[in-house]
């Protein structure tokens, strides 16, 4: 009896992974479908104007509130642990350290899955349940070119200037709390900063992070809605799979990251 559940557990362990790897394969399909679709600036720009405005500009409002209260928050905190020792005009530094290494790129991320990433799969699987892309595929219109492709470089785009935003106004909420509640010197606040935030060290390489994430973030969430079960039941569930998959993904991925940039 014993064999049997060992033989079973393994039977079911491979079956998962062989699943998992046929998923990356459709996925991979799917992007590379996308990327290298054959171009058509006229028809593609109107359509990717549109998804800019859907998963960016309509993604402002979250992104610059988190902001604010998480560069406050951190601004707080980093305060009250500075000052018993003296050092409360790093408060700078600490503020946009973490903001530019850290918090900026991967909360940006976790927020545009949560509400862009969710909507592009939620969108994209609708269309699939009533039926539109294979319509299109029977009127010989690509839909990877068509629906997917203006949704990825969209994704690719929005999201950084996005996580930029983020933490231009984190750093901005952290002022408000350090220099206007606290008292800190206003010049010693940003000439702290000025001298600890290093061009390439820091802000290019934030901005890698975020178009990383934002590749990432964006192919999870259209390949979950290009291959969802055309049920409501299946957009449900691939919505929620969006979101997990995303978040792990970036998680894992900035630390990866992380160690490549910052561990030497």
């Amino acid at each position: 009896m014993s064999n049997f559940s060992l033989v079973s557990s393994v039977e079911q362990i491979g079956r998962r992974a062989l699943s998992v790897c046929e998923a990356f394969g459709r996925a991979t399909f799917m992007l590379l479908g996308a990327i290298f679709a054959k171009p058509q600036p006229i028809k593609m720009f109107p359509l990717l104007l549109k998804q800019l405005y859907s998963v960016g500009v309509l993604s402002l409002v979250i992104i610059v509130v988190s902001g604010l209260f998480i560069g406050m928050v951190i601004s707080l905190q980093g305060y009250i642990i500075l000052v018993d020792y003296g050092a409360e005009t790093s408060l700078g530094q600490l503020v946009s350290l973490s903001l530019l290494r850290e918090l900026g790129p991967v909360v940006t991320a976790l927020l545009f899955a949560g509400r862009a990433g969710s909507a592009l799969t939620a969108e994209i699987g609708l269309m699939k349940t009533t039926e539109q892309i294979s319509s299109m595929e029977m009127m010989a219109v690509d839909p990877l070119r068509q629906i997917i492709a203006p949704r990825l470089w969209a994704g690719i785009i929005s999201m950084p200037i996005l996580a930029v935003i983020f933490m231009a106004v984190g750093i901005w909420g952290g002022q408000i709390v350090g220099v206007e509640w606290k008292g800190i010197d206003y010049g010693s606040f940003w000439s702290v900063m000025q001298s600890s935030v290093d061009v390439r060290y820091d802000i290019i390489n934030s901005l890698i992070k975020c178009v990383v994430f934002a590749f990432i973030v964006t192919w999870i969430a259209l390949f979950n809605g290009y291959d969802a079960t055309p049920t409501s039941e299946g957009i449900s569930l691939a919505t929620t799979r969006t979101v997990v998959h995303s978040s792990l993904a970036v998680l894992g991925i900035d630390f990866v990251l992380t160690a490549l940039m910052f561990g030497n």
